[in-house]
């Protein structure tokens, strides 16, 4: 099957990013959000980015106009076509909301229609359990989408051969770079990554150093581009408990409790860069 026609479902950071990569590389891309106001945020931002790669010299104007002319808009997901090739959930971690979406769309789209999620943590399997399992796989993108070339593809237990090899490719088309990985917890990037931002947060609490003396270490002693609490920040808070949670009740582990820290600063709405404050105030 030669995919197409994608819906994204979710415009924010991540959405509007794979959207953006998408409809520059010529896909007819259906961006799904909930409400106008949340479409035409996701539009801005994309157009703003777009801007940026032409200030680069990576874009032409008349590819950005393209592009965007190929983004369609779509509020709700019961108005997602029937005939799209491909669907990409990029909402919240949240696993029940995810599973709602998944289930509405089995009977929705057509029985080729592959379904994938951008998940950063949650099991496809577990996603893929009110669907079409052998069609439905994991691909998380890496924040800012439209710059960072990894794509974890990510193979539920049922996942097919041909399903795996399909995505593969398209993120090849992409002139992104697909790694192959299972359902575990966290896959790769967020098993190894998100432990040691709850590391450094421990260490923060404990009083080991300051913020900007961890940073430092990890950026000039381990050539890390940002420190973890920067990156904490950027990432938002929030979603790195999410993760830390999911780590924890997936492997019954202790080793991947979440910082008390971290989940203060969650409760009191210090999320990062997105709330104006987290370890560090914007």
């Amino acid at each position: 099957m030669e995919i197409k026609k994608i819906a994204v479902i979710g415009g924010g950071t991540m959405g509007n990013g794979i959207a953006h990569v998408f409809a520059v590389k010529g896909f007819e891309v259906f961006l799904t959000e909930m409400t106008d106001e949340l479409y035409d945020r996701a539009i801005k931002t994309i157009s703003s980015n777009l801007d940026r790669q032409v200030k680069k010299q990576l874009l032409s104007e008349e590819e950005k106009k393209n592009a965007l002319n190929r983004i369609t808009k779509i509020i709700g997901v019961n108005k997602i076509p029937a005939d799209v090739n491909l669907v990409i959930e990029a909402i919240y971690e949240n696993k029940e909301a995810k599973l709602s979406i998944f289930k509405q769309l089995e009977n929705q789209l057509n029985s080729e229609c592959i379904f994938a999620s951008n998940t950063s943590s949650i099991s496809i399997t577990e996603l893929s359990a009110v669907c079409r399992a052998d069609k439905f796989i994991g691909m998380h993108f890496m924040n800012p989408v439209p710059v960072m070339k990894l794509v974890e593809i990510i193979r539920g237990y049922s996942t097919s051969d041909t399903t795996y090899e399909t995505i593969k490719n398209l993120t090849l088309k992409l002139e992104k770079e697909p790694v192959e990985v299972f359902d575990y917890p966290g896959f790769i990037s967020n098993r190894i990554l998100m432990p040691m931002i709850n590391e450094a947060i421990f260490a923060l609490m404990e009083g080991v150093a300051g913020k900007e003396a961890i940073d430092s270490v990890m950026k000039l002693g381990m050539a890390h581009p940002m420190g973890p609490l920067t990156l904490a920040d950027f990432i938002g808070l929030d979603v790195c408990l999410a993760i830390m949670n999911v780590l924890y009740e997936g492997y019954n582990d202790p080793k991947y409790r979440p910082c008390p820290l971290l989940k203060k600063m969650v409760a009191a709405n210090k999320l990062g860069r997105k709330s104006g404050e987290g370890f560090y105030k914007y």
